[in-house]
């Protein structure tokens, strides 16, 4: 099994490097990239999972719309990316329920850092995908936290995945700098082992990022951006689908984990 993903949020990776950017830039971008995502997934007949910012939904609403009309899940992933506050569980569910008309099973927490669980569960979450259980300098330190789906009183917490032992992610960043077969490779690895596989990306990831070196982004992060990225995530895809794995969302996965 298969949970593709996509954290769809306002781009706002430039602020992290000094760079001042609008709310109304950050979504141009986002905006651009959910559609090519989005695009991908319908040429080769996928569903994945969309967490969307409270701010993505309220602004582009006409894309939360083809992604529900397209057959993807739509779940929460906090309000203003950049500004995260204390009830923005709430406030998100509220905002992208409104938006989509579509009841919300799921959150994770903008970049994958640490949510209340009283506060998850409160909201009447379902599951709860916050967790990256690997170590990245300067992000996190979960060496010590499950890297397979648990549950947590009443709520599912599904992890990204990382590799059984050394715990390497295979997250987006490593999609833009591995050779595709060793992603792959290690792809494959964690399905035998675990049985299913979990993965985000971002919508900006997807924009022509090394067309503006005025973001002053890293290289690893522009890295196979753009066209590129989209024609990445594809072949992965398809590599996928050649053995006959299943793309399901994350309510599916929780729903048949449940039984």
């Amino acid at each position: 099994m298969i949970l593709l993903s996509f954290d769809t949020e306002e781009f706002d990776v430039p602020r992290e490097h000094g760079v001042e950017y609008s709310l109304e830039e950050g979504m141009k971008v986002s905006i651009f990239g959910t559609n090519r995502i989005l695009d991908t997934l319908k040429t080769n007949n996928v569903k994945a999972t969309f967490f969307c910012t409270g701010n993505f939904a309220e602004n582009a609403p006409e894309v939360i719309k083809r992604i529900i009309d397209e057959g993807h899940e739509v779940a929460c992933h906090g309000v203003d990316h950049w500004r995260p506050n204390a009830n923005d569980v709430f406030r998100s569910k509220e905002i992208v329920e409104r938006v989509s008309g579509v009841k919300t099973r799921g959150y994770r927490q903008p970049r994958m850092f640490p949510v209340s669980d009283d506060d998850i569960e409160n909201a009447g979450f379902e599951y709860n995908s916050s967790l990256n259980p690997a170590f990245i300098p300067g992000r996190y330190i979960h060496l010590n936290t499950p890297r397979t789906y648990f549950m947590r009183k009443g709520v599912m917490e599904i992890p990204a995945s990382v590799t059984p032992i050394i715990r390497f992610p295979l997250f987006w960043l490593a999609l833009h700098n591995l050779p595709e077969s060793i992603y792959y490779w290690m792809t494959d690895r964690v399905l035998k082992h675990d049985g299913y596989f979990v993965t985000y990306f971002h919508p900006w990831e997807f924009y022509e990022l090394k067309q503006h070196p005025e973001f002053k982004m890293p290289f690893i992060i522009k890295n196979h951006s753009g066209l590129q990225m989209a024609q990445r995530l594809d072949k992965l895809i398809k590599h996928l689908k050649n053995k006959n794995e299943e793309f399901i969302t994350f309510s599916e996965f929780v729903e048949r984990k449940k039984v």
